[in-house]
């Protein structure tokens, strides 16, 4: 019996979730210019996906084993230590790109970062362009036209 995914779609307000959720000033404003970034960038408007992360458009995966299911294309999630940015696909050019994106961590399904000021925005804005592009070739994809 297949299980069901944690990360689904909800209809949970994205602006009540950092505005509730969400203490330090400089990290709900950092969330809130997210949002206008990965909006622009991505052509989605932010929804919630389970109960803290914040997503952009959607697509469908499945693996191998036979589990599949939906995610945003891109996201993050404005945790208590850090943000949690769901943006990076494991390409040639976006491994370069980590070079110039200033300080973050990076752990298995996403990066990790203290505060918007600590990287590059323009090399963000190219991890999540070029990661949609993958996105878009390799799965079945909301952000084909």
């Amino acid at each position: 019996m297949a299980t069901k995914n944690k990360t689904a779609e909800t209809a949970v307000s994205v602006t009540d979730f950092i505005n509730s959720y969400v203490e330090n000033e400089q990290k709900k404003a950092d969330s809130f210019r997210l949002i206008e970034l990965m909006r622009t960038w991505s052509g989605f408007e932010p929804k919630m996906w389970g109960p803290t992360i914040i997503g952009f458009g959607s697509y469908h995966y499945k693996y191998a084993s036979g589990h599949e299911g939906d995610a945003p294309l891109i996201g993050f999630s404005p945790r208590k230590p850090e943000f949690s940015l769901y943006v990076f696909s494991p390409t040639a050019d976006n491994k370069h790109l980590l070079d110039g994106l200033g300080k973050f961590r990076m752990g298995k399904a996403c990066m990790y970062v203290k505060r918007l000021a600590d990287i590059n925005i323009p090399v963000l804005e190219k991890l999540c362009r070029t990661t949609i592009a993958y996105i878009n070739e390799h799965h079945e994809c909301a952000c084909r036209d």
